[in-house]
């Protein structure tokens, strides 16, 4: 179990959607992490506005700052999309601007309760969205914690060349904090541009291309019925087989006895 962060670099290339369309069609047990510092959209989107009170990330940030409350919040401030299993659990982005001020400078500590997630019993995966990263305190812990980062982008000119140049900042920003090799890919959503000629235009895999489906990308926003049968939910059930084997490849990796080399890495 693992941090799988998802962001982008411009526009609307359907970061949020993309996570929550995974959250609600995995098999494994999930936390979905709103953690765009532009704010959160699934409470008042997806959910409609139906929870009273406030809840999720910045309530976290505030109990933090006062007493480091955080682990002792945490599961209270999260909400079930599947009630009751809990196996799909939602924490809620900020929703006043004004609280992204107390969550920026948490990031680190956030990113590495989500990591000890991993060794919860029961354990989680925790799903993030990271929103677009060309902003102001966007999570960069967050992303250099995470054993998976999926670059989200369409598949048109302006937005492969806002992707490189966000690729070149991650570059330098992992090596800077010596973070292994190999944790990014992309994820293409729509039509436009072939994912073999988008993947040696960025220098980086393709992991999966989601179709353009606005009906679901609709309920997904503005709420409504999930049909698991849709083009968009089945793509992003199937993104589950690629991304577990690149956890299953990072599990190895961090278990290969010392002295003894590691796995090749493909």
């Amino acid at each position: 179990m693992a941090i799988i962060a998802l962001a982008s670099a411009k526009g609307s290339p359907g970061v949020t959607t993309t996570a929550l369309a995974c959250t609600l069609s995995w098999h494994r047990r999930l936390v979905l992490a709103e953690c765009d510092p532009a704010g959160g959209s699934v409470l008042a989107g997806y959910l409609g506005g139906t929870l009273d009170g406030p809840r999720g990330i910045g309530e976290l940030a505030v109990g933090e700052l006062r007493d480091g409350s955080l682990e002792a919040m945490f599961w209270s401030q999260l909400v079930d999309l599947d009630a009751p299993k809990r196996e799909r659990l939602l924490l809620p982005g900020v929703v006043d601007p004004a609280q992204a001020g107390s969550v920026t400078p948490l990031w680190q500590r956030f990113a590495d309760f989500f990591t000890s997630l991993e060794q919860g019993t029961p354990p989680y995966d925790v799903l993030v969205d990271c929103g677009r990263l060309a902003v102001t305190g966007a999570p960069w812990p967050v992303l250099r914690a995470a054993a998976v980062v999926l670059v989200v982008t369409r598949a048109t000119l302006p937005d492969i060349s806002a992707t490189r140049s966000l690729l070149r900042s991650m570059e330098r920003d992992f090596t800077e904090h010596r973070v292994p090799a190999g944790s990014v890919r992309l994820l293409v959503v729509g039509d436009g541009h072939g994912t073999g000629e988008i993947s040696k235009a960025l220098g980086a895999p393709v992991i999966a291309r989601l179709p353009h489906d606005p009906r679901t990308a609709g309920v997904l926003s503005l709420g409504g019925t999930i049909r698991a049968g849709r083009q968009l939910m089945r793509a992003a059930g199937a993104l589950e087989v690629p991304v577990g084997a690149l956890l299953d490849r990072r599990r190895a990796r961090l278990s290969w006895p010392a002295g003894q080399g590691v796995p090749h890495a493909v």
